[in-house]
């Protein structure tokens, strides 16, 4: 799906045949606030954005999107850019900064780039979130184990630390193994790292 959000509806118009011409679902808005009231897909997506819009620049829509968590790949086009506002919206993580008039191909090209990176980043969603749900199937003492042994801790320290022998530290290490379908440290150390949990995060979980 792509959404093109342009004041000229001339534009609107030929994105909108351009797009249809290759396959790619769209839908068009005059505004940002159009837009916004609108409900946005849940599929993969990208926004092809005007950079002057009535009210609002495309710039501020874009740090609106990044505020409320909405983060569809942006791809800016406009009849008026300059080398400011382009390095603005690329460090603001637009995909790409089109001069009016461009070429159909550069813009398609562009599209297919923004396309695959919200394909990439809602697969990694997808698989934090599975992630999320087999540590949250942790009890709290399964979780500290967690935390302590891939903050790199050894079985007899991890006893120590949580006042436990060191068989149990065993028993609940392979339980942690288990629920989170783990076959090595290493693996659960990635996991650690994607779900952002680190040894200071132990009076928290």
């Amino acid at each position: 799906m792509v959404l093109v959000v342009d004041d000229d509806s001339a534009m609107r118009d030929a994105l909108t045949n351009l797009f249809l011409s290759v396959g790619l679902r769209v839908e068009v808005f005059g505004s940002a606030p159009e837009l916004l009231r609108s409900s946005l897909p849940n599929v993969v997506s990208c926004l092809v954005l005007d950079i002057r819009l009535p009210g609002v620049t495309g710039l501020d829509f874009q740090a609106e999107l990044a505020e409320a968590g909405i983060h569809i790949p942006i791809i800016f086009m406009t009849g008026h850019g300059d080398i400011p506002m382009s390095v603005q919206a690329m460090k603001a993580g637009a995909v790409d900064f089109l001069t009016k008039p461009f070429r159909h191909h550069e813009m398609l090209h562009a599209v297919n780039r923004a396309l695959a990176a919200d394909r990439k980043r809602r697969a990694e969603q997808k698989t934090i979130s599975g992630l999320r749900v087999l540590y949250e199937s942790l009890t709290a003492r399964e979780r500290e184990v967690f935390v302590l042994v891939t903050a790199g801790l050894v079985n007899k320290r991890i006893a120590t630390e949580l006042g436990v022998s060191e068989i149990t530290v065993k028993v609940h290490r392979t339980q942690v193994t288990r629920k989170m379908r783990t076959r090595s440290l290493a693996d659960l150390v990635r996991i650690a790292d994607a779900l952002g949990i680190r040894r200071d995060t132990l009076q928290r979980t």
